[in-house]
């Protein structure tokens, strides 16, 4: 193995996950091509996809967005994007599951606060050179409560399956761990560096996404179709 190989591999270990992740979700398709998460896979290749760019711009002059010295490494427009997509496109997946119709105007009117929120960010900041970190916030936090309303519709719903065979409720919990964290790991990161530093917040970081996608790659081993939902 060449050194830069290794430490590609080394220090973005998070992308050869997520491409782990892909191949599982492939091979166990079957077990949920009719659900809601049927597009998930495309997704997962979508986070990879991401990843995978901002490394090359960061790191290579080819791929770079801008040619001012000071900001040819600056990749965080690409994680903007895909912040909003990733929003959107798990709300969906809520709204499709929730059954509660005062629980899905909730989702409805949060969506749209989210959305707000990033509409409202451009004029406060600069999305190519700094993460919408507040409207992040607010995005994260209707996120957690579409997935507290869906563990609430749950436990009350009477169902001979055991939870531990449902895909989604696998990957709401690796959602709900990852998002009660990131979005105050990336305003330390912005507002309060030193802070970001002392504690080694990327390191958590990276140990959330680790410990949210091998609750994902569980789901997609343990599910199975008729315990979806």
């Amino acid at each position: 193995m060449s050194p830069e190989l290794k430490n590609f591999l080394t220090d973005n270990y998070n992308i050869v996950l997520y491409l782990l992740t892909w191949f599982i979700a492939m091979y166990r398709y079957r077990s949920y091509f009719d659900t809601v998460l049927r597009f998930f896979p495309v997704f997962i290749m979508y986070t990879f996809m991401t990843e995978l760019l901002g490394y090359f711009v960061k790191n290579y002059e080819e791929f770079q967005f801008f040619s001012d010295s000071r900001y040819t490494w600056h990749n965080v427009i690409i994680y903007n994007i895909y912040s909003v997509i990733s929003f959107l496109f798990f709300y969906y997946i809520y709204w499709k599951v929730l059954k509660n119709p005062v629980h899905r105007k909730w989702l409805k009117y949060g969506s749209l606060l989210s959305a707000s929120s990033y509409v409202v960010s451009l004029f406060f900041q600069d999305p190519f050179h700094v993460n919408l970190y507040y409207a992040d916030l607010v995005a994260s936090l209707v996120l957690l409560m579409a997935i507290w309303m869906y563990f609430k519709e749950k436990k009350a719903e009477d169902n001979p399956y055991p939870q531990k065979r449902n895909l989604l409720f696998w990957i709401s919990w690796g959602l709900a761990i990852f998002h009660i964290f990131f979005p105050f790991i990336f305003i330390a990161a912005y507002d309060a560096p030193r802070i970001y530093t002392m504690y080694n917040l990327h390191h958590l970081l990276m140990i959330l996404i680790v410990v949210m996608y091998a609750l994902f790659i569980i789901g997609f081993l343990l599910g199975q179709r008729k315990a979806f939902r």
